[in-house]
């Protein structure tokens, strides 16, 4: 079969200028990410993909390559063996490669976690938590960048499940036991945040409930304060503002932040929000100034959790959008999206969704409304209709009639909507 130049993968090289150096090593950081190794990538397996040599990197390299460059493997014209090449899939239903990686996910934790002989218990240890901390790498990145699908949640569950059958027939360290509890945890408020970002919360708090349960269980610091963070996520959705503030207090409260003052930030960011929904501005900026003062205290190359590696100065100035959409200060909204969205990882699209989305709110509260309406028609079609994001826009299409209902740009995003639904 003749060799094909990824022409694709080379262009993207050039407009972020990185050499194939520079991408070697990125992508052997990214492994060591989700592995827990550092990666095997060289200087010369970039050429050979460049020049089409290679035409299918491993598994660990593909995986490293969507995050790294916000593309997945068949977008950077990589070909999967025995596949021929087809349009690129829009959406996560759509992706063969999330299928095959996500929808079978169940049978394969089933075949790699199975219950060992009763009868002659496996060991269980390092490998074992290393392996399934992978696999919830995995599933964050694809929440990263399809959000919360009903498949993703599903399969996060069923993670937490097969994780907890290994605990039950396997022999392990107080330790391993520990550290399996947190993974167990780790997966079950996947679940959670999956169902979440869906708008699917009646089964939220199902998951909510075993995750406080197993990070208790794990007496795991960094998981408990994921879990109370999104727990506040969830009560704010449900409308029941003061648990979201007691449960951003409990986030705080965890000993992580003490020990790392990027946790601390991001519990702090949070708190803003939930102080900004009760009309509390003064409390609001005093606690969005700390955030600020300890996310520029933090050691960024310290290692930690997958799920943390979503906070970042972009993210920050996303909690603070929202913050100030709250306050209904338009002008420094608009300011901290423009912001997030110019720092922002190629690979967080939902994230640069919801960003786009707010954008859109803080113009029309300056009364911009032809900039808004193009901002809210710029959130592409099949992130409008995921769950937080479809209710932004279901906010900012309320207030457009409010404000403006016989106007040609109300008409015009009345049938955009008409059309993505």
């Amino acid at each position: 079969m003749p060799r094909t130049r990824n022409d694709a993968l080379a262009a993207w090289m050039a407009e972020h200028k990185v050499t194939t150096n520079e991408l070697a090593e990125r992508l052997n950081s990214a492994i060591a990410e989700f592995t827990g190794s550092y990666g095997t990538c060289t200087e010369r397996g970039v050429f050979r993909w460049l020049s089409g040599e290679i035409a299918w990197p491993h598994a660990r390299q593909r995986v490293a390559l969507e995050r790294v460059t916000g593309h997945t493997p068949v977008q950077l014209e990589f070909q999967p063996r025995g596949r021929p090449t087809g349009p690129i899939p829009a959406s996560p239903e759509e992706d063969p490669l999330y299928r095959r990686a996500f929808l079978t996910a169940a049978t394969a934790a089933g075949a790699s976690l199975a219950a060992p002989n009763a009868a002659f218990p496996r060991r269980l240890g390092s490998a074992d938590v290393d392996r399934l901390n992978g696999k919830l790498a995995a599933l964050v990145a694809m929440d990263d960048r399809y959000g919360g699908t009903l498949d993703l949640e599903r399969h996060s569950a069923a993670l937490a499940r097969e994780t907890l059958s290994l605990q039950q027939g396997g022999t392990a360290s107080s330790r391993i036991r520990s550290e399996l509890y947190a993974v167990a945890a780790a997966f079950a408020t996947s679940a959670m945040w999956a169902a979440i970002d869906g708008r699917r919360l009646d089964v939220a708090q199902d998951h909510l409930n075993q995750a406080v349960t197993l990070s208790g269980l794990a007496g795991d610091s960094a998981v408990q304060f994921r879990v109370w963070g999104h727990a506040s996520a969830l009560y704010y959705q449900l409308g029941r503002h003061t648990d979201a503030m007691a449960a951003s207090e409990a986030s705080r409260a965890t000993a992580i932040t003490r020990r790392d003052p990027l946790f601390a930030s991001l519990a702090l960011a949070r708190l803003s929000v939930d102080h900004a929904d009760s009309g509390d501005a003064k409390a609001a900026l005093r606690t969005l100034d700390q955030a600020q003062e300890a996310f520029d205290r933090a050691d960024q190359s310290l290692r930690r959790p997958a799920w943390m590696r979503f906070f970042d100065q972009a993210e920050l100035d996303n909690l603070a959008t929202f913050a100030y959409l709250s306050l209904g200060q338009w002008a420094e909204a608009e300011h901290r999206a423009h912001r997030c969205l110019t720092g922002l990882r190629p690979d967080l699209e939902r994230n640069r969704a919801l960003t786009r989305a707010n954008l859109a709110l803080a113009q029309l509260g300056q009364g911009d409304i032809e900039p808004a309406v193009a901002t809210a028609r710029a959130v592409p079609a099949e992130m409008a209709r995921q769950g937080r994001v479809r209710k932004i826009l279901g906010d900012f299409a309320h207030r457009l009639n409010a404000m403006a209902p016989d106007t040609r740009e109300a008409h015009a995003w009345l049938d955009h909507r008409t059309a993505i639904a």
